[in-house]
């Protein structure tokens, strides 16, 4: 906390002065019968949790007090405590202490626990209670509902559906300042969606035109959220109780109040839609990279022999992943052809990435701090976002995450389906997601949304059912290698020359109180074509190209909103198939999971492609029509798709995990990697137990759940093969049988990273974490590097990353972020040192990489290795940060909420789960 200075009480009360007694105003009441209360099935059986608080704005006020004193606005922080106990507590939990973990997640608010009543409209009611203010929206008519949901989001996220409606529009440093973070979010993001203001108007129009009556009802509900939205934007605005972020930023004068919040517009739903939709829903893509990595392999190795290299890194199908859909049902996609046809391999050396950012004036690094137009009393915040509003890694990786857990009913205690899951989103203050609850004509939902597309619950519960999701992959994204004719931006298409189009954006900032940024510009460019967007320049057979990325949900960004309308309808889902159907109806690429009284069940959803007969989609394809996806027309990105029966679906198996694994039988992985050893093992091998023992209940799946989400995946699924590698012959150097006693009886004790001690921020293992921290990229790089060369070693590492530790800062969302051991060289360790023991193995070489061969060579090189890394220090091994100290283990692998506005919050114990959980059980049903 910063020292309480009497200079910034002084600012505190002077801000709070200039805002006004309207900041605590009451909002305009107004009488009207609530709907009649709908019947909730779950009878107190469901709860939720989504940290750190449902309150996502504050005033400035509030911000300058928060940086002064240490307060904190009402509900911004209250989910973070039950949240970050339940590591600690998992042990003893029983279904009568869920309810000190999570939210209770019935219907309604009893009279007792009313905070607050607001009626932004005669026909809808926004009533939050007290424990966690989320509100209760019901209204008497669709729009009324509707137009609360919006209403609600601008209480709860205004500043931050500003912020994500700019990023979609690439136009982030023009509206929150030119800091490098904020400049490599928009070249980040933008390239993968740059669309015109009449793209994101045709995308409206297309779905009101194309997807039938609820399509038309979609808009409807998108337009009266924004009205919503506006409401509550002009009345905060007028009453000076708008997001203090907006002074700080320059966009309204703290003194005067002079200044706009612009409008929002149904186009900034699309604009949020690909945001969301390119940060979970996306997959695939990377087949340049895939093809460099396989020339590489085939130099090495020949090309008979470095293909056959190449495949067991891919793992495209591999023999002994673990699968969601398990018993044996096949459900065949993006297979690898017998013969492919119309591959298109650079010519070795020439691939050059396609630049992005033009003509960059000023502003290049965080300036000095430059005098600003501002009341004097704010300047104790200046450099508050020196590294930018949002993460710089925000977009850098796919978001690979979120997790399941379901059980038949057959197997629990109740003869009822068991289910504890939610989406892994990362953690943000405020979050992305935001908890409600909807009621009205044709909705009855309770659960999240992602902040400013919350037209519709996308994640949660109805009236007897349930349903989440987790980031499915599957290869919806490919490479076209288009022929260029005429010059540079010109290309074949259909045999036709046909330019290139030139997308851009012109973004340029000055100094503000909470940016101090100099004052600079740049542009941003690609070039669109009829096959996507380029993102490389290269060379085939000679014939210059451009490859292009192309993603079968470019321009329908928001059609998936279809299927959420359904989802939430009480009147369309009434059982597994209904779910099934409605799920079908969402594009973005997605496993979900759906539980009931009688029936769990699952299916993925996603636009997967049909490709023309002989394309390999793991590869760059030629740009021409017959290898096209099939009935592909590029004016609206449509083309052929897999039909339902096509995607990994079932009911009533007798239990589901997913964590981002393989889907099914042939249903091909789109990334490398994904072979025995994957986080959802962590989750699997407990559930398997509890099935085969019986009488699951929610507590105990919970604690499944609790129990894998502080489990090392290296140390639980790997470290026993090496280890006993190590053990294979007398350790003579006291250092190194030091190192193996520690490691293994960290592993006896179940590898866990988990405090000795609620709160004592010490692991009860820390230096056999320390020590396999250090030791997995020191003990990859030598069971691999001297057999691969360090070439193709380079170039697999680039495919796939060697290890994501939690206190590694290369993950999905940099460090801190929760999230871990979803990308990583676990499978490639696990069969070749499985080989080196002589065990059985599938889908590998026929000879162990590690010490060529040889199990002493391969011995002696982990030996070697452990060696180095035990004599790591703490200092060594986790060199801080900004939150933590050099050799600080706990903070080093913690979660943080990283700021996405002026609050800051501490650290929580690291938990490998979802941001936003569901524990329920129905014991009825209508």
């Amino acid at each position: 906390m910063r020292p309480r200075t009497a200079k910034l009480r002084t600012a505190v009360a002077a801000a709070a002065f200039a805002l006004g007694a309207a900041l605590l105003a009451p909002l305009p009441q107004a009488s009207a019968a609530d709907p009649a209360p709908v019947t909730d099935y779950c009878t107190g059986q469901c709860n939720d949790i989504l940290p750190p608080g449902e309150n996502g704005n504050a005033t400035l006020a509030e911000i300058l007090a928060h940086r002064a004193l240490g307060t904190r606005p009402a509900h911004s922080a209250d989910q973070m405590g039950p949240y970050d106990a339940l590591a600690a507590g998992a042990g003893s939990l029983t279904d009568a202490k869920l309810n000190d973990f999570f939210n209770d997640a019935s219907f309604g608010v009893p009279a007792g626990q009313v905070e607050s009543v607001t009626r932004p409209r005669d026909d809808v009611s926004i009533t939050r209670d007290k424990k966690t203010g989320v509100p209760h929206i019901k209204g008497t008519t669709r729009y009324g509902t509707e137009f609360g949901a919006g209403y609600a989001a601008g209480q709860d996220r205004l500043w931050l559906m500003d912020l994500f409606r700019h990023i979609g529009r690439g136009e982030l440093t023009s509206f929150a300042g030119g800091a490098l973070a904020n400049q490599g979010l928009e070249q980040e993001f933008w390239p993968q969606a740059p669309y015109t203001e009449q793209d994101l108007q045709d995308q409206v129009d297309y779905i009101a035109t194309t997807q039938g009556e609820r399509g038309k009802q979609a808009m409807a509900d998108a337009q009266a959220y924004v009205d919503g939205i506006n409401s509550y934007r002009q009345k905060s605005k007028d009453g000076r109780y708008f997001p203090g972020e907006y002074v700080l930023t320059g966009k309204i004068n703290a003194i005067t109040n002079s200044g706009e919040i612009q409008p929002f517009k149904v186009t900034d739903m699309i604009a949020l839609a690909s945001v969301v939709g390119g940060l979970f829903g996306g997959g695939g893509g990377g087949e340049v990279q895939a093809a460099i990595s396989l020339l590489a392999a085939q130099q090495k190795y020949g090309l008979t022999e470095g293909t056959k290299v190449w495949e067991s890194f891919r793992m495209r199908n591999d023999p002994e992943a673990t699968l969601t859909v398990h018993d044996g049902t096949s459900f065949p996609y993006a297979t690898k052809p017998a013969t492919p046809r119309g591959t298109a391999m650079p010519d070795a050396g020439s691939v050059k990435s396609e630049p992005l950012v033009y003509d960059r004036t000023g502003g290049a690094k965080t300036a000095a701090k430059t005098p600003v137009s501002a009341p004097a009393k704010l300047k104790p915040l200046q450099g508050m976002y020196d590294k930018g509003v949002l993460p710089a890694d925000l977009f850098s990786q796919k978001k690979g995450m979120s997790n399941a857990l379901v059980v038949s009913g057959q197997h629990t205690a109740s003869g009822n389906p068991v289910a504890v899951f939610g989406p892994q989103t990362g953690y943000f203050l405020p979050q992305l997601l935001m908890l409600q609850e909807l009621q009205g004509p044709g909705i009855s939902a309770r659960g999240v949304s992602f902040a400013g597309v919350g037209m519709y619950i996308q994640l949660g519960r109805g009236q007897d059912y349930a349903w989440s999701a987790t980031s499915a992959g599957q290869d919806i994204t490919d490479t076209y290698a288009v022929e260029l004719c005429q010059d540079d931006t010109h290309y074949l298409y259909r045999g036709v020359c046909t330019p290139m189009e030139k997308m851009e954006r012109i973004n340029s900032w000055k100094p503000t109180v909470a940016d101090s940024t100099a004052a600079g510009s740049y542009r941003m460019q690609v070039w669109r074509t009829n096959y996507g967007i380029v993102t490389h320049r290269a060379t085939v057979g000679g014939k210059p190209v451009a490859y292009t990325s192309l993603r079968s949900t470019y321009r329908h960004e928001a059609d998936s909103i279809v299927g959420f309308q359904m989802l939430n309808d009480p009147s369309y889902v009434k059982d597994a198939k209904t779910f099934q159907q409605a799920a079908d109806h969402i594009g973005y690429a997605f496993n979900w999971f759906y539980a009931d009284s009688r029936e769990a069940a699952y299916f993925n959803s996603g636009m997967n492609p049909v490709r023309a007969d002989g394309v390999d989609a793991s590869f760059p394809v030629k740009a021409e029509q017959a290898y096209e996806w099939k009935s592909f027309d590029p004016a609206r990105n449509t083309m052929e798709l897999t039909p339902a029966a096509q995607h990994p679906q079932s009911v009533g198996q007798d239990y589901y995990v997913s964590w981002n694994n393989k889907q099914a039988k042939d249903f091909t992985s789109a990334g490398f990697g994904n072979g025995p050893v994957h986080r959802v093992d962590l989750l699997g091998d407990r559930v398997a137990a509890l099935v085969r023992q019986g009488g699951v209940t929610r507590a105990s799946l919970t604690r499944a759940m609790a129990q894998a989400a502080v489990t090392d995946l290296r140390g639980e699924d790997v470290l026993p093969e090496l280890l006993q590698v190590l053990r294979s012959k007398p350790v003579t150097d006291p250092a190194a049988a030091q190192a193996i006693q520690q490691l293994e009886s960290w592993s006896a004790d179940g590898a866990q990273r988990k405090e000795n001690a609620q709160s004592s921020h010490v692991y009860t293992h820390p230096d056999a974490v320390r020590i396999m921290d250090a030791w997995w990229p020191l003990l990859v790089a030598a069971e691999f590097k001297p057999g691969l060369g360090d070439d193709l070693y380079t170039k697999l590492t680039a495919n796939l990353s060697v290890d994501q530790a939690p206190s590694a800062s290369q993950g999905p969302t940099g460090g801190h972020a929760g999230s871990a051991f979803q990308y990583g060289w676990w499978s490639y360790v696990d069969k070749d040192i499985r080989t080196v023991l002589g065990q059985p193995v599938q889908g590998w070489l026929p000879k162990s990489l590690c010490g060529g061969g040889d199990p002493s060579a391969c011995r002696d090189a982990l030996l070697t290795t452990l060696t180095q890394a035990a004599a790591k220090t703490p200092a060594q091994v986790y060199p801080g940060d900004d939150s933590c100290s050099a050799g600080d283990q706990w903070c080093s692998d913690a979660i943080i909420h990283r700021p996405l506005g002026g609050l800051k919050f501490w650290p929580m114990q690291w938990q490998n789960r979802p941001t936003y959980q569901q524990v329920v059980e129905f014991p009825s049903h209508r």
